[in-house]
């Protein structure tokens, strides 16, 4: 039993992300869905906005859009994005901070980068990763969550070499301060040079990493990925990190994990459901007007 306590998970694929154009126009490098690989139950989409440099009148982001049946979670690394949706919910993200939106029922929303961005331009990275909610929950009532970046559980490793932002689950001693439907792991990670680090991970969950930056070495294996690659992991109860002694830049990842929901996804566009006739439910509630509208009485940003 110790054993299988211990075991660290391996590298069994590594998927490379593909660009794609999104929303008014931006772009977003994509490794979930892609080619090939368009599960990881119970995560449905992993987009990286960026990193791009917008000049003066450049930046473009999503309008009004409908969602239902999922939750959408926002991370910023560089820039500004204001948020608003038909709930009544609105801000602003900046460098470090997340918003968790629970979209339920279904709720309409927008997400664009602040006036500032738009009129002078500048630089934005950041993720979005659709979690998928359960039969039960995806009628549930839309909920929203946001942390600013001082809010976020960080953790340093004893030598320094490794730190990590917990957005959701638990390592290095903290845990996640945002409250999950779908219970996830969702943490991001900075690998100095000669970084080596273990971390528990649920043998029930799945479990993933997005390369964003530089490369990092996975496993006892030390398999080698680089920035735009998703590595799908093996069985076991621990993931061991590394960035290599020799590599001139630190290794910037995401891991991503979760107990898989094991329920029919059917899917269309910014609906997800179970079914095909809950699908064409969903566009003819939209179409209704029963996700609402956003009321723009304030600016923002």
């Amino acid at each position: 039993m110790n054993g299988d306590m211990n075991r660290v998970r391996e590298v069994v694929r590594i998927v490379t992300a593909h660009r794609q154009r999104e929303g008014a126009g931006f772009m977003v490098r994509r490794p979930l869905p892609s080619n090939g690989f368009d599960a990881a139950d119970p995560f449905l989409l992993l987009d990286e906005m960026g990193p791009v440099d917008y000049g003066p009148g450049e930046a473009t982001g999503a309008p009004d859009h409908p969602h239902r049946g999922f939750e959408t979670v926002t991370y910023m690394i560089e820039g500004e994005f204001e948020h608003e949706d038909s709930a009544g919910h609105r801000g602003t993200l900046k460098p470090g901070d997340v918003q968790w939106m629970t979209a339920g029922a279904g709720i309409v929303h927008s997400e664009m980068p602040t006036a500032r961005i738009r009129d002078a331009g500048g630089r934005v990275h950041g993720f979005q990763v659709w979690v998928n909610l359960a039969a039960r929950d995806k009628l549930m009532r839309p909920r929203y969550q946001e942390l600013a970046a001082a809010a976020i559980p960080s953790a340093t490793s004893e030598d320094g070499l490794a730190r990590v932002k917990v957005i959701a689950g638990a390592a290095l001693g903290v845990t996640a301060a945002i409250a999950t439907r779908t219970p996830i792991v969702f943490q991001d990670w900075e690998l100095k040079p000669g970084a080596d680090v273990t971390t528990r991970l649920s043998a029930e969950q799945h479990g993933y990493v997005y390369v964003y930056e530089g490369a990092a070495s996975l496993g006892d294996e030390a398999t080698l990925s680089s920035g735009g690659q998703l590595v799908i992991l093996g069985a076991g109860c621990a993931v061991r990190l590394r960035c290599r002694m020799e590599a001139t830049a630190s290794a910037r990842l995401l891991l991503l994990a979760g107990v898989p929901l094991h329920e029919p996804v059917a899917r269309y566009g910014p609906f997800v459901m179970n079914t095909e006739e809950e699908l064409v439910q969903a566009v003819h509630d939209f179409r209704a007007g029963k996700f609402g509208e956003i009321t723009r009485s304030a600016t923002i940003g």
